[in-house]
């Protein structure tokens, strides 16, 4: 007969089986309230790189792939990395099994209710919008990172594409909506990350749905538009003006701070100015509505 750990120092018996619900508890108690919100931000957002969990929640980038090196060890995350030419490509982050399963428990709800399924990672690492996921993924998390830097700044709402759509989805579908807050002023907006792989005319045409949305909530909001270059937004900037939706273009590299002196209005002239300058949307169109 043998000592059995589970039962405590000294004390003998019979072995008892550790069940899902013990290794579940077990996990929870190793994980930290960051370690939490990584998770949770995974199930909304799908897939986040190393460097764009620094930016939301590390003090810096060793400090981060060490993290999560536990935490893919533990089955919290899971990881991938894409074949590249170039040189080596960064691991890429989805909710792991373990991660579901404390998360399911968190919410009281199965981990199927999640909408989490263990080929998630496998399946996005073939998709061929994990560069649009991606790159709109970072604008947010570098706005988080720009919060997180700045007193009085934050980004207190960031929607992933999949709520929006059920929300919304008969109407339009943004790729994100956030609300943006710098110095007690608001800036609720949708987003749509473009990377040049829809036609001017399809643009032109989510105005039309944007249109709608502000009616049946009985106020416009901004649409912003971010361009993977200067070409890019000069061409699309002559189909997107809408009388009743007020829309500003950016150029967004895979660096840049979207908070930053970037946006122009559509129907505006002057210099860029940073997100939060952009104004309320309705004294916008009020002012100058742009034409078509």
């Amino acid at each position: 007969m043998s000592r059995n750990r589970f039962h405590g120092e000294g004390r003998i018996g019979p072995a008892r089986p550790v069940g899902r619900d013990d290794r579940l508890f077990a996990l929870a108690g190793r994980l930290t309230e960051r370690d939490r919100r990584i998770c949770r931000l995974l199930a909304e957002h799908r897939v986040l790189t190393t460097a764009q969990i620094a930016d939301v929640d590390f003090d810096s980038l060793r400090k981060a792939q060490e993290r999560l090196a536990v935490l893919y060890g533990l089955e919290v995350l899971d990881r991938f990395r894409l074949r590249s030419w170039s040189g080596t490509s960064p691991y890429h982050f989805t909710l792991g099994a373990a991660g579901a399963a404390v998360l399911a428990a968190e919410r009281g709800v199965s981990v199927g209710e999640l909408a989490w399924r263990r080929q998630s990672g496998a399946a996005l690492a073939t998709n061929r919008q994990l560069a649009h996921l991606v790159g709109c993924n970072g604008v947010f998390t570098r706005l988080i990172r720009a919060a997180r830097s700045r007193p009085g700044c934050a980004l207190d709402q960031w929607w992933s594409a999949r709520r929006c759509a059920a929300l919304w989805g008969e109407i339009v579908r943004p790729d994100a909506y956030g609300v943006w807050v710098d110095t007690g002023l608001r800036l609720p907006f949708c987003f749509e990350y473009d990377t040049a792989s829809e036609t001017l005319a399809r643009l032109a045409k989510k105005l039309e749905g944007y249109a709608r949305l502000a009616q049946a909530v009985g106020h416009p909001t901004w649409v912003l538009f971010a361009f993977p270059s200067p070409g890019r937004e000069h061409a699309a900037r002559r189909v997107l003006a809408h009388p009743g939706v007020p829309v500003a273009t950016a150029v967004i590299g895979s660096d840049t701070a979207p908070d930053g002196p970037l946006w122009r209005p559509v129907g505006r002239g002057g210099p860029p100015r940073p997100m939060i300058d952009l104004g309320h949307p309705s004294r916008l169109l009020e002012a100058d509505p742009p034409r078509r």
